[in-house]
């Protein structure tokens, strides 16, 4: 099939690679982003660790996964990437298999700390540096694709570790979860993922390239990036946004769990990842003809709506609602941080502008669910946490507010 892929034929494989780093994407968010929370879960019930414990070494994962992603993002744009995201794959499946030897809390954060290497290897960062390489007019629609694997994940890939680890528990379940995560995205990475469309005689979205052809590098540079007023907006408002978004989205578990029961949990999951589908296709349709910033404010005060409702509602039906209207934003806001950044910059810098602004927004990601738990451990509830995230959500949108355009003929200069 690899052969007939990429071989000089009339059909352009662009959506073959983006069929890969869709799956790559769903292995990734349902045992990495959606399964910390049940990860945090199954902790706190087999080992009788508070939530704010468990929450700081999330936070750390988040912490080390936005550290790493500089050296990852500086050499996948010198090397062929599926050397990283093999290797990334190999660290995370060692690392979940360990997971089973966790007994003290230090260990955790050693376990999390190579976790995060390998999720941050292979997941957000270099599939989305792909897609951006082999899309420039239709990269809002191959993006869209390609990142409803995250959402895919929450509904195929997460209540399936869940219901190992509460049938079989963590160390015998930990190595089940090894096994998914390395058959998940090894073999598809070898057979469908290629760096760049040129070597096969093709350019971004389609159309014929001469054989052996260097990619297109035009774009801004770093430096200028990262001193620009639209750099510096979107990358702090990021810093709100997803710290309320992560924060919120690993603790409703344990938040739903509590005030209803584990099957409606479980539920909530599926609804929350479902909608995040359904509104990133939506999206994917009309964000070419959108303002994309101002698209970014809405999603962010709209994600405030709904983690402030999630603090207040008590009952089955009026939580669900408001995890519907949250799964409408969550994958929006993850896909908008890629548009953005490609869309104003271009694709000469833009792994390393990617992880430069993932770091400095990983800040926020890694806060979050520490801000939470720890607001749970106090309050002895849910209701100031999620109120906490809802004003947080809000102020980033705030800060996109004073980005400016995203399209370059609009924007400010870089510089």
């Amino acid at each position: 099939m690899v052969r007939s892929v990429f071989a000089r034929t009339d059909k352009f494989p662009g959506w073959w690679v983006v069929s890969a780093c869709f799956t790559l994407l769903t292995f990734s968010s349902g045992l990495g982003f959606y399964g910390l929370a049940v990860y945090l879960q199954a902790f706190s019930r087999e080992l009788g660790w508070s939530v704010s414990s468990i929450s700081l070494a999330t936070t750390f994962f988040f912490l080390v996964g936005g550290v790493s992603g500089i050296p990852i993002a500086k050499f996948i744009a010198k090397h062929d990437v599926r050397i990283m995201i093999i290797g990334g794959a190999t660290v995370a499946a060692l690392a979940l298999f360990l997971m089973r030897f966790v007994e003290q809390r230090w260990q955790l954060f050693v376990v999390y700390c190579f976790y995060a290497l390998g999720w941050s290897a292979s997941g957000m960062g270099p599939v989305t540096t792909v897609v951006t390489r082999w899309f420039q007019v239709r990269r809002a629609s191959a993006l869209a694709f390609a990142s409803t694997g995250l959402s895919m994940g929450g509904i195929v890939v997460t209540p399936l570790i869940k219901w190992i680890l509460d049938t079989q528990g963590i160390r015998n379940g930990s190595p089940w979860l090894a096994l998914i995560w390395f058959g998940g995205t090894v073999p598809i990475t070898l057979l469908l993922l290629r760096a760049f469309p040129q070597p096969y005689g093709w350019l971004p979205d389609g159309a014929r390239a001469a054989p052996g052809d260097i990619a297109n590098i035009s774009g801004v540079q770093l430096a200028d990036a990262v001193r620009s007023k639209f750099f510096k907006a979107v990358t702090f408002g990021y810093i709100f946004a997803l710290g309320a978004q992560v924060g919120g989205a690993l603790q409703l578990v344990k938040l739903v769990e509590e005030r209803t029961d584990r099957s409606t949990a479980t539920v909530a999951t599926i609804i929350l990842s479902t909608m995040s589908i359904v509104s990133r296709f939506a999206a994917g349709r009309v964000i070419p003809k959108l303002n994309m910033t101002r698209f970014t404010v809405g999603i962010a005060a709209m994600q405030g709506v709904s983690l402030a409702s999630l603090g207040l509602i008590n009952n089955r039906v009026g939580l669900l609602l408001a995890i519907g209207l949250f799964g409408i934003t969550i994958g929006n806001m993850v896909m908008m941080q890629s548009l953005l950044l490609a869309e104003r910059f271009g694709v000469r810098d833009y792994p390393r502008i990617a992880a430069r602004s993932g770091l400095i927004s990983f800040s926020g990601t890694a806060l979050g669910p520490l801000l939470l738990g720890w607001l749970y451990d106090v309050a002895g509830g849910y209701r100031s946490s999620y109120l906490a995230a809802g004003v947080c959500s809000i102020i980033g949108a705030i800060l996109f507010s004073f980005a400016g355009s995203a399209t370059v003929s609009e924007a400010e200069p870089a510089n």
